[in-house]
């Protein structure tokens, strides 16, 4: 009786301790192998998008507007665009990848069957979100560099950048799906929410010629922090400015990580 009391404490001792390496490292293991089934499809939809984002834009407003902000323009937009990335790398695989392994595949009951909790779970789905976020973040510059940008030692660090961002947008999107009842009401997040921030982050034009409202709201957008850090990197740090544009970033993805861990216990345990 002592040894099975003992075993007992001891269990629960450890189940007590957060984020243990094992259970991350379980959660992330099983995505890479299922990546693997479907990296093709994935790797198309999150970088091919981007890139006809970055030549339209480029050659299309770049035919009529030769600078921006003192950058040439499909510099402009090919630094800029990485956000775009993120989000369509980060923000919407995690918005409907999490809601088809809890409402369909049940992937998430047989999971926390094993000595896994809630709050590893998300973290290790949105750690591995943001290492791919980090890898397909640099396809956007290596296309501009093709079309004229010119290379820098500062875009060494875009994939770094590109993965912070990511980790932020990937908790949003789990949060995102453990507050859906249903996939149809991605809609609501993605029109009324997702897509102004992609538009007003200055990626296609600074937001120094938006109205003073609207750049409030461009300065609270995370896809902006990340479009001026790429920029920055890119083109030179500023000082001061990047630290808070990497407070930012960090603080935002601090809180979707508390948001989606709360919320997700809600949908799988309460």
């Amino acid at each position: 009786m002592a040894a099975t009391a003992a075993a007992a404490a001891a269990a629960t001792t450890r189940r007590l301790r957060r984020l243990e390496r094992a259970a991350l490292q379980g959660v992330m293991v099983r995505e890479i192998v299922n990546f693997s089934s479907f990296w093709r499809s994935s790797t198309f939809s999150s970088t091919v998008d981007p890139t006809i984002y970055l030549l339209a834009f480029g050659f299309g407003f770049g035919s009529l507007v030769s600078t921006v902000a003192g950058y040439d323009y499909i510099d402009f937009v090919g630094t800029g665009i990485v956000a775009t990335t993120v989000l369509f790398s980060a923000a919407f695989p995690a918005m409907y990848s999490t809601f088809v392994k809890y409402e369909f595949q049940h992937t998430y009951d047989a999971i926390l069957a094993a000595p896994v909790d809630v709050e590893e779970l998300v973290t290790g789905e949105g750690l591995w979100i943001a290492t791919r976020t980090g890898v397909y973040g640099c396809v956007p510059m290596l296309v501009a560099i093709v079309f004229g940008l010119s290379p820098s030692w500062g875009m060494l660090l875009v994939p770094e950048i590109a993965a912070l961002s990511g980790l932020g947008w990937a908790f949003f999107g789990i949060f995102i799906a453990a507050k859906a009842d249903k996939i149809e009401s991605f809609s609501y997040w993605q029109s009324g929410l997702l897509t102004p921030m992609f538009l007003v982050a200055g990626t296609f034009f600074p937001l120094t010629a938006l109205p003073e409202w609207a750049q409030i709201l461009g300065n609270i957008n995370p896809l902006y922090h990340c479009v001026e850090l790429v920029r920055h990197a890119v083109f030179g740090f500023r000082g001061w400015v990047d630290v808070w544009h990497v407070g930012f970033l960090v603080s935002f993805a601090l809180i979707s990580w508390r948001l989606a861990i709360r919320f997700m216990e809600r949908k799988l345990i309460l």
